[in-house]
């Protein structure tokens, strides 16, 4: 089964970003995709928090997600819309104040058949000057969500989840055989955990990574590390694409799934933890 990945450079308007997801969308059809992703924050990118208030809509009327509904159903493609930062909960508000930053799963239909809130914000102060603070202007999340698909049962997470590997247990134990992890890692941890973390996740859970992201020199003035993967359960990288924006294709064998978890059955020999005991 061919998968298209998007690999995207976000600017900070979501009507400059909205064609770039439509035109993906018929080109990944084209090819004989069964699914698209796209990488973290589609719609935007804007470390000005005033500026994006202005642009920032809720799930229902929001222009990127709007195009990729109606390109979707044109092109009869299922899409993981990585994520968008959206006004408030599916009706328009959880929380006046702050925004979620939400992946979306949309049928080949135009359909909106999933949603995911990131659960794991990323606070920080980094070395080189830059300073995160996600929970400022986002709310977690607080579900783990998969989805059946043409691929498979999808697990969803954004980003800094990656570091959590008790997300992708609970995502596989409810039957997830691909993990997408979108992203926008900045670019001195992509350079150092990057790889190593994608590929972990794959072969602790058994499953496909597929981690569509941004890269390149945004117009907010920040840089994003890129390469995209798609990694398979054993742990091989069959698809990065570097640095530069691009749809990327990929062939998967859904099949590796239940070879590998044969071969090496973590899934099947998880235990949980409790008070110092195993369960």
């Amino acid at each position: 089964m061919r998968i298209a990945v998007l690999q995207m450079t976000a600017g900070t308007d979501p009507a400059s970003n909205a064609p770039t997801i439509a035109a993906a969308i018929e080109e990944a059809a084209a090819a004989g995709a069964a699914m698209l992703f796209t990488p973290e924050m589609s719609n935007l990118i804007d470390r000005d928090g005033e500026r994006s208030a202005e642009s920032v809509r809720s799930e229902y009327d929001d222009l990127v997600l709007a195009h990729a509904r109606e390109a979707a159903a044109r092109c009869g493609l299922w899409v993981h819309l990585g994520s968008l930062a959206l006004a408030g909960g599916p009706d328009g508000g959880r929380d006046g104040s702050r925004l979620v930053n939400r992946g979306l799963v949309i049928d080949a239909t135009g359909a909106v058949v999933a949603r995911y809130d990131k659960i794991h914000l990323f606070d920080v102060d980094l070395p080189t000057g830059e300073s995160w603070r996600e929970s400022c202007r986002y709310m977690p999340g607080e579900r783990v969500v998969s989805v059946d698909t043409p691929l498979g049962t999808l697990g969803l997470s954004i980003c800094y989840d990656l570091r959590f590997p008790a997300l992708y247990q609970a995502l596989s134990d409810a039957g997830a055989t691909v993990l997408a992890i979108p992203s926008a890692f900045t670019v001195p941890t992509g350079e150092a955990h990057w790889h190593v973390l994608m590929r972990a996740r794959a072969i602790e859970n058994g499953a496909f990574v597929v981690a569509a992201a941004q890269a390149g020199a945004h117009a907010d003035g920040r840089t994003t590390f890129g390469h995209s993967l798609v990694v398979d359960p054993w742990g091989r990288v069959l698809l990065d694409m570097g640095e530069k924006p691009g749809v990327g294709f990929c062939d998967v064998d859904m099949d590796i799934v239940a070879a590998v978890r044969a071969r090496i059955p973590v899934v099947a020999h998880r235990r949980m933890f409790r008070d110092g005991r195993a369960r």
